[in-house]
Order: C-alpha cells, then sequence, then structure tokens
C-alpha cells in the first residue's frame, strides 16, 4: 500500500511539472513577437554560424557569417541567396513554415508528448506531412534554444540558438525579399 501511495504522488509530481513546463512554455510564446539571436547550424555535419531575428507569423532574417549567404522570409516565400547563387521557395514547403509560426507551434505543445533531455532540455517532436521538426527548450528558462529538422531528402539540419533577445525593436525592412542578382 505504501508502495502504490508513493508511485501515485511520483507520478503526479512529474506529470504536474511537465504540466507546468508545458504552460509556462506556453506563455511565454504568447508574450514574444519576436527573437533576435546568435545560431550555429549544422547541416549533415556542415557548421555555420551567424545571426536572425524572427517576427511572428512567418518572418525570418537570417546572415550567415563566413559564407555571406542571406535567409529572409516575407511569410510567404522564402529567398536564400549566397554571393552565386539565388533560390526562392513557397514558404509553405519548408520545415520553417511551422517552426516560424508561434500559434502553429502552441497548438502543437498542447497535444505532444514532453521529453526531458539530459536534464538540460526541453524536447517537443512534431510530425507534419514530409516534416519532422524537434523543437527544443531550455528547461531552466524554458525559452527557445533550437530545433532539428529532416527535409525530404532526409538533409538532418540542427539550428541552435545563442544570446537570444526578445521583443526587440527592428526594422520592418528587414524581411523585404532580396532581389536576384
Amino acid at each position: 500500500m505504501l508502495r502504490l501511495i508513493i508511485t501515485f504522488f511520483l507520478t503526479f509530481f512529474i506529470l504536474n511539472s511537465y504540466a507546468d513546463n508545458r504552460e509556462k512554455i506556453i506563455e511565454k510564446l504568447n508574450n514574444t513577437s519576436n527573437l533576435s539571436f546568435d545560431f550555429e547550424q549544422n547541416v549533415n555535419g556542415k557548421v555555420e554560424i551567424g545571426n536572425c531575428i524572427i517576427e511572428y507569423p512567418k518572418k525570418i532574417y537570417c546572415k550567415y557569417k563566413k559564407s555571406k549567404k542571406i535567409l529572409v522570409s516575407n511569410g510567404k516565400s522564402l529567398v536564400i541567396k549566397t554571393i552565386s547563387s539565388y533560390y526562392l521557395y513557397p514558404l509553405k514547403k519548408t520545415p520553417l513554415n511551422l517552426i516560424l509560426d508561434k500559434n502553429y507551434l502552441i497548438e502543437k505543445i498542447y497535444t505532444l508528448n514532453e521529453k526531458i533531455i539530459d536534464n538540460s532540455y526541453i524536447n517537443y517532436t512534431i510530425k507534419e506531412n514530409d516534416n519532422n521538426i524537434d523543437i527544443f527548450f531550455d528547461i531552466n528558462s524554458l525559452d527557445l534554444i533550437g530545433w532539428q529538422t529532416k527535409d525530404i531528402y532526409q538533409n538532418s539540419t540542427l539550428t541552435l540558438l545563442y544570446s537570444v533577445s526578445k521583443n526587440q525593436i527592428i526594422k520592418r525592412e528587414l524581411f523585404k525579399l532580396p532581389t536576384q542578382n
């Protein structure tokens, strides 16, 4: 009987802490209109660094340091511009369409199972269409700290966020799609 009571209380406290995490993460997302951050991105072992600004919903501007690549979404289209190339994609065909939609993330977090990784990260896994997306939050601050995606070609991309600032004053023209050279 004592074991049953102990098991009940442990289960209650564990489930309650997950619910607390979930509610606090959702509250933080609800109170965030934009994020500015430095990032490290690993695409199949190739690491790049840079900085980004996200404005919800669905806008992003990223500048990669070494390659000088620029990634921009105006909420409908995504442009990746390098020194020698220009790629234009419909945003809805990319995993960023889901990652940059905080209302979608909130809706999913309500329904997904939470995983604790190394007592450091909270992870939610989203499976939607051809996208597998892992979203990571810091276990202490409950801030968004990264995501991992697999695209339709099975390329794995891990993006880690550092030096995150929220709700900064940002220039709207950042999200204007760059023109082709």
